[in-house]
């Protein structure tokens, strides 16, 4: 997980941020789609954000996380207790701290080595069990590599990387249905089935990642900038779009 911490006032968001060093990753919590977040570069913005996000939080934690410049990707997964079947991995285009439902997304990943995925199915499958979910959850991580930042708990070598989550989601997403459809695999068919008590194994399906398909698919998102006046396009960490095509 990448540094940081939740707090509740200006002042103690302000000795996160230089504990971790900028920028840093301003979010209100229990919101949905971004609302508030911010990339903050220095004190001056943490300032002017972290108020805004203070009053989006309605009395509750923001949270302050050190902003990571790295390869965004998704997992959709389905867990049943016992072992979590990955349908997919959706590699990103946009640079990390862009929206994911703002962002690109190609399945199968290409930009991806066979490591870097073993990790994320790795990370998903423990993930899933230790939080017990039951039926469906989404994940986003980001893969650092030989970046100037270095986590003070895992070295990141020359040719080495390190994957850190971003954050769990123990619902549906918004790609399920993109990847439903690019693998075949009926995801909210298998979760509800798996909701009402029957296992992966009684569905007839294997845990851990499926076979890729022999295809490329891209998951685009829709704008509707010439529609909503005075809307700024730059993408960043609140989600602008409404809606998506594959």
């Amino acid at each position: 997980q990448p540094p940081g911490a939740a707090v509740k006032n200006l002042d103690d968001a302000l000795q996160v941020a230089e504990n971790v060093g900028y920028p840093v990753l301003v979010r209100p919590s229990y919101v949905l789609g971004g609302r508030a977040m911010e990339i903050v570069q220095n004190r001056l913005e943490m300032k002017n954000y972290g108020k805004l996000a203070l009053e989006a939080a309605e009395g509750r934690d923001i949270l302050v996380d050190k902003y990571l410049e790295g390869k965004e990707c998704e997992v959709d997964a389905i867990c049943d207790g016992e072992s979590v079947l990955i349908p997919g991995i959706m590699e990103h285009i946009e640079r990390a701290g862009v929206h994911s439902g703002d962002s690109m997304a190609i399945y199968p990943p290409i930009n991806l080595t066979h490591k870097e995925i073993d990790t994320i199915a790795d990370y998903t499958k423990r993930i899933g069990l230790a939080l017990k979910i039951n039926g469906l959850m989404n994940i986003q991580f980001v893969i650092v590599g030989a970046s100037p930042y270095r986590s003070p708990s895992v070295h990141v070598g020359e040719h080495d990387f390190a994957v850190y989550v971003i954050e769990v989601n123990p619902r549906g997403s918004r790609t399920v249905p993109f990847l439903s459809k690019v693998t075949g695999i009926p995801i909210v068919r298998i979760a509800t089935k798996v909701m009402l008590g029957n296992t992966l194994e009684s569905l007839g399906y294997e845990a851990g990642v499926s076979e890729e398909q022999e295809l490329v698919a891209v998951k685009a998102p829709v704008f509707s900038m010439s529609k909503l006046s005075g809307v700024d396009t730059f993408l960043g960490p609140e989600m602008k779009s409404t809606g998506e095509v594959m």
